[in-house]
């Protein structure tokens, strides 16, 4: 034991030397726009523009009392995995409301989106079938499609010849079924996914497409639907989480029709063994969608703000990735110079964080800002003012 601990705090020492290390910072109020963060043993407020609160509900007093009632009539938790005596009248209710909300014919909870993609592959394709996946695809559709024995096939992200190529090997190599695997909304970079062409492509192959939405879910497209409903397409599958626009708190889903909803309840590993979802993040889920659904002023608010964000940052020099998503990544190479710019702004009042390897490849280092409903037109020109001051300060403009 001794030399593995030795080995592990060499390795750590490795990760703090090359400018890798991650910190946290505790957060001692709602999440909002405007957060109250604890460090050095002091507490200030600051403004937030990494949260993936898009639609600023994290603190919404609706989903609080939504979660609230469902503590009383609920209680805390359901101390139970679903199939044995931990579903309750609300988890059905939730999963109705998400499917209805979809448009799909069935939903199925999990306790984070993570475990709804760890859970998918392996009851759905075997060795004779084929998942085409795009290249930078979020880690947890990685680790599941790894647990499938299917036949694994990766195309350039967003490369169209790349994955016509790939479906094209998949069906001469004989495959029963096939999948088209792709987030909606690429994480890192604020991208969105082709799904018009993805739809008609995998049309002509006869394949299914799948599609993680969680950046997407209830701030793109008609109502907030996601990406699919952007695009005007259907797609097979629709992998998405609770934690981010609807209410920030937790849990994940699966959207798709019946038979594959009922599947993943009989086979799904990461549901049959983990607990329910808690009866209040339950109840203010439920909460949250309704709300995202009449949530047309919060959503112009989101891409106004981003909009505002994006002009102002490109105006001053920054290297930004170009989109419409509230993802807005300011690209700085290294992950000493964004870690440093980071701080910075956190003396400056506002909190972001810097994003690097092996979170984004080497040499892509990046501060990953997010825009939300929340802010407010001075917030974000009180934003811009403190990158230029910063930036200026570390010659990076």
């Amino acid at each position: 034991m001794p030399n593995l601990l030795d080995q592990i705090s060499a390795e750590l020492e490795t990760i703090r030397s090359q400018n890798l290390w991650k910190t946290e910072r505790p957060i001692t109020s709602p999440q909002s726009a405007h957060i109250v963060v604890a460090q050095d043993g002091k507490r200030r407020e600051v403004l937030n523009l990494c949260a993936n609160n898009y639609l600023g509900l994290a603190d919404h007093p609706d989903l609080i009392k939504a979660a609230k009632e469902a503590l009383d009539t609920h209680g805390l938790g359901m101390a139970s995995v679903r199939f044995i005596c931990g579903t309750s009248d609300l988890h059905r209710k939730l999963e109705a409301t998400i499917a209805d909300y979809l448009g799909t014919e069935d939903a199925v909870l999990y306790p984070a989106c993570f475990d709804a993609n760890g859970g998918l592959f392996e009851p759905l394709f075997g060795e004779q079938d084929a998942i085409i996946s795009d290249s930078l695809n979020h880690a947890s559709i990685i680790d599941g499609i790894r647990l499938s024995k299917a036949k694994r096939y990766r195309f350039a992200n967003s490369d169209m010849n790349d994955l016509e190529d790939k479906l094209k090997t998949a069906r001469n190599e004989g495959a029963r079924r096939a999948v088209i695997v792709t987030d909606g909304v690429f994480s890192m970079d604020g991208y969105f996914a082709k799904l018009k062409e993805i739809r008609a492509l995998a049309d002509r192959f006869d394949a299914m497409v799948m599609v993680d939405d969680c950046h997407a879910t209830g701030f793109v497209g008609s109502e907030g639907r996601g990406t699919h409903a952007r695009a005007g397409v259907k797609v097979d599958i629709i992998t998405s989480t609770l934690g981010k626009a609807l209410g920030g708190s937790a849990g994940g889903f699966i959207a798709s029709a019946r038979p594959i909803v009922d599947l993943m309840r009989q086979r799904s590993r990461p549901y049959l063994f983990s607990n329910a979802l808690p009866p209040p993040v339950v109840g203010a889920a439920i909460k949250a969608i309704e709300l995202a659904q009449k949530g047309d002023d919060r959503r112009r608010r989101l891409f106004d703000n981003a909009r505002q964000f994006r002009a102002a940052m490109t105006s001053l020099g920054f290297n930004l990735l170009p989109g419409e998503h509230p993802i807005i990544p300011v690209m700085l190479g290294e992950a000493g110079l964004a870690q440093q710019l980071a701080q910075r702004l956190f003396e400056e009042g506002i909190y972001v964080t810097g994003f690097f390897y092996p979170v984004v490849p080497q040499g892509k280092a990046r501060i990953r800002t997010q825009m939300s409903a929340a802010l407010t037109s001075s917030d974000i020109d009180q934003a811009v003012a403190a990158f230029r001051r910063a930036a200026e300060e570390l010659k990076i403009i």
